[in-house]
């Protein structure tokens, strides 16, 4: 039997228990990849689905919850490959494209994600070390932040608006902001009648605020073009400052009751300096989702509550609170997921690339419509086309299409 010590827990392990971990810790990674490249499937979603199988599926329940954790954790590595292949409009339209969008325009999608890999990777990296220290002192600091929490969202969604380049664009966001934010406040809340009980209105929402109205922009456009050479344009220490801001930022999400890394990657957007553009993006945004995933787990550990969909899901399923196993599964799959994400985007990318975009297009538009029903019924497919109809505001005024992110940040800064 080995033994060992990991942030000053001592693990003792025998090879075949090891081994029996290792198959469920990979199947669960495999679940994730699965579930991050289906368009419009959120991990909140993918989260609840597992939770209701869980039951069903025979093993220990430790092993069951580290499964859970390697599938949310590989879920927050393989999402930005749809991101990036399927949601990109047609090229007149890249001025308003989401940043990660603008390098694919460009040819520059197989360095995106590569990026993202290094920008998620290069978090859990860095959240060992940061672990005990960050953990003491957003404990510690937890309240202040709480009873700020909405003061900064305020000034982030201010932010947003007031950072376009011009006034035109700084209206369009300003309607969006408000749009959004107003349908955040009727309909985060309501009840639905989802085939599935997996997530309530958040699917409908943010397919069809941010998913549809780039697939109807690139209907008459030409496709995914070819891509250029993996060469990244960053340099090292630029790569991995901002993937320390990103999972500073996430270590802070991961504390915070109700605030998404949707939401800390919107902030982050007006963190990133100019001269980093697009690919700074790329990075700390990746570095705020995946380092939302550890941190969330220490959190939880810490204070007691869960903090993420996946962890939820992972109490409500019964299984025990194995710290030790769910940070190695977060570890592992996270070594996996640095791996898979270039070498399954590449091919993504050229799929997409190689078929007819229009019947690609609506196809995944088909697919939203179908998952808001799955997931909310009859009120989801009503909350799509609305929030299909706001997304569509942002290109129309040559703003950011992340103003649409007042979804949750209008009504987090007045709750």
């Amino acid at each position: 039997m080995a033994v060992s010590t990991w942030l000053g827990v001592r693990i003792a392990v025998a090879p075949s228990a090891a081994a029996l971990a290792l198959a469920f810790v990979t199947g669960g990674a495999a679940l994730g990849v699965v579930s991050g490249l289906i368009p419009g499937l959120h991990a909140n979603n993918m989260a609840l689905l597992l939770a209701a199988g869980a039951s069903a599926v025979p093993g220990p329940p430790r092993l069951i919850g580290a499964a859970m954790l390697a599938a949310g954790t590989m879920h927050t590595f393989l999402d930005v490959v749809p991101a990036l292949s399927l949601g990109v409009p047609d090229p007149a339209m890249a001025a308003s494209a989401l940043p990660g969008h603008e390098l694919v325009l460009a040819g520059r999608g197989r360095e995106a994600l590569r990026l993202s890999a290094l920008g998620s990777g290069l978090a859990v990296a860095l959240a060992v070390p940061l672990a005990m220290p960050v953990t003491e002192a957003v404990t510690a600091l937890y309240p202040t932040i709480r009873a700020n929490l909405s003061a900064v969202l305020a000034a982030v969604a201010v932010g947003l608006v007031t950072t376009e380049g011009s006034y035109r664009a700084k209206l369009g966001a300003g309607l969006a902001l408000t749009a959004s934010g107003v349908l955040g406040l009727l309909t985060l809340d309501l009840p639905t009648n989802g085939l599935v009980n997996a997530g309530g209105t958040l699917a409908p929402l943010f397919a069809g605020l941010f998913g549809a109205p780039v697939l109807i922009d690139a209907l008459g456009g030409g496709g995914v073009p070819p891509q250029d050479d993996a060469t990244l344009a960053l340099s090292k220490p630029a790569v991995g400052g901002l993937s320390a801001a990103g999972t500073l930022s996430g270590a802070v999400v991961g504390f915070l009751p109700g605030v998404s890394s949707a939401v800390a990657a919107t902030g982050a957007l007006l963190a990133v300096p100019y001269r980093f553009g697009a690919r700074g993006f790329v990075v700390i945004t990746s570095g705020v989702n995946t380092a939302n995933t550890v941190f969330a787990l220490l959190a939880l550990r810490a204070l007691g509550s869960p903090r993420t969909g996946v962890l939820v899901a992972l109490e409500s399923s019964g299984a025990p609170l194995a710290f030790p196993l769910l940070l190695a599964s977060v570890a592992l799959t996270a070594a996996l997921g640095f791996v898979l994400v270039p070498t399954v985007g590449d091919r993504y990318l050229s799929l997409v690339g190689a078929l007819d975009y229009w019947i690609l297009s609506v196809a995944v538009l088909a697919l939203l419509l179908g998952l808001s029903f799955v997931f909310a019924g009859p009120v989801g497919v009503g909350i799509f086309t609305v929030a299909t109809v706001i997304g569509l505001v942002p290109p129309r005024f040559g703003s950011r299409r992340a103003t649409l992110m007042g979804v949750l940040l209008v009504p987090l800064a007045l709750g």
